[in-house]
């Protein structure tokens, strides 16, 4: 019965190209037309049964054990290939799954600071060695910011810090508060750079042994400070705010009490400044695979979910921009340089571990580039005059350029 009901399944989605697939029993068959084709050859025989109930749950699983193989094991090809079919083909049940994954959200992200802390430890102390093996120097662990877009990814990620950094109206001296700091490269170079006196909080004994012994060897100590510690719990005030890729860890019935949390902690003329994975599409659901391997309890929020908060806790939305792509190159740097490396994360782990971790990079980069993902930064102020009026004071250069130009 499963091996029809997929074939039926498969049938309605697969328009745009061709997909011969082998069940466990050795039959095969062929659904679509046209050009790219995909073969794929199924070796468990549970696994059309999961594909039809779960086909993110089946396939993330499928490709992970070894049980569902790509011919010429091309995941990027074939995963692109199913995406764009999949925006008009899926099942009237995979729809009502979807509908009901969102419906029980709440309780899925209720994330009181004992479980935040969990879900936390689940990706973030890995082995600090993995980490190496495909993100940059510093360790920037979120979207970086290819302002050129022959930047390699050090120096993308350098302008990604600068850039922000820019949004901060930063002067010698200002207290600042990090939350998620991860491994605290941002913390280091607005110290550095900008005089800044910076807290850095997490809930990730691997990132908070590093921040720290990096900021000992920095000679930064005086200046910059790591705790492991909820957000939650921390007592300010603070002139700036930053946080970098740990919203999306927040969990959406917590969103009131983080903004809350945020307008208390900052001084009256103090800005903040929120970058986050966001979706320009309307409040969904995360993703079953992801939400079990990768990032537990994580959600990517729509911009009326977020706003929607900021308002209620009297913030203002100084300035809002929408970054498109560059996460997708970013993540195209990670899985190019992890699979260069992958022999050294097999030492660490093992071969299913390699391919889950591929499979992640790849499903991510391709929903920034296919499927409507995009990152937020949203600066936010207590007082309407925080900040300038206008994003001239973020390019200098460039103002002066158009000003002689109308001079001119």
């Amino acid at each position: 019965m499963w091996d029809r009901l997929l074939e039926l399944f498969l049938r309605r989605l697969v328009r745009d190209g061709t997909l011969t697939l082998t069940l466990p029993s050795g039959r095969s068959f062929r659904v679509g037309r046209g050009a790219p084709e995909y073969a794929v050859r199924l070796t468990d025989p549970s696994l059309p049964r999961r594909l039809v109930l779960s086909p993110e749950m089946g396939l993330g699983e499928g490709y992970m054990d070894g049980t569902l193989l790509i011919e010429g094991d091309d995941l990027k090809g074939f995963m692109a290939f199913l995406i764009r079919n999949a925006r008009d083909g899926l099942p009237l049940w995979h729809g009502a799954t979807t509908r009901l994954r969102t419906w029980l959200r709440i309780a899925r992200q209720w994330n009181p600071a004992p479980r935040a802390r969990r879900n936390v430890a689940h990706h973030y102390d890995l082995s600090s060695k993995l980490y190496d093996l495909f993100l940059d120097a510093d360790r920037q662990y979120s979207c970086a910011y290819f302002a050129r877009p022959d930047m390699s990814l050090e120096e993308a990620q350098l302008a990604k810090k600068r850039h922000i950094a820019g949004k901060l109206l930063l002067k010698p001296g200002m207290r600042v508060l990090d939350i998620g700091c991860g491994w605290g490269g941002l913390a280091l170079t607005l110290a550095r750079e900008h005089g800044a006196r910076v807290v850095g909080v997490t809930l990730s004994e691997e990132q908070l042994k590093l921040a720290r012994e990096r900021a000992r060897k920095a000679g930064l100590e005086d200046r910059v400070q790591f705790h492991l510690m909820d957000y939650r719990q921390v007592e300010g005030p603070f002139d700036r705010i930053v946080s970098v890729g740990m919203f999306e860890h927040v969990g959406v019935p917590h969103y009131r009490e983080y903004f809350a949390k945020v307008r208390d902690l900052l001084t009256e003329d103090g800005v903040a400044l929120i970058h986050t994975i966001g979706r320009s599409s309307p409040p969904g659901a995360t993703s079953p695979w992801i939400d079990k391997y990768i990032f537990p309890g994580g959600y990517v929020p729509a911009l009326s979910e977020v706003m929607a908060a900021v308002e209620k806790e009297d913030l203002y939305a100084d300035d809002i921009e929408v970054w498109r792509l560059h996460y997708a190159e970013t993540l195209r740097h990670w899985h190019d340089r992890f699979v260069a490396r992958e022999d050294e994360a097999r030492a660490l782990y093992d071969e299913r571990f390699c391919r889950m971790w591929r499979y992640y990079l790849v499903a991510a980069e391709l929903t920034f580039r296919l499927n409507r993902q995009v990152v937020f930064q949203i600066q936010l102020s207590k007082a309407q005059e925080a900040v300038p009026l206008t994003r001239d004071y973020l390019y200098p250069a460039d103002r002066e350029q158009r000003i002689g130009h109308a001079a001119e």
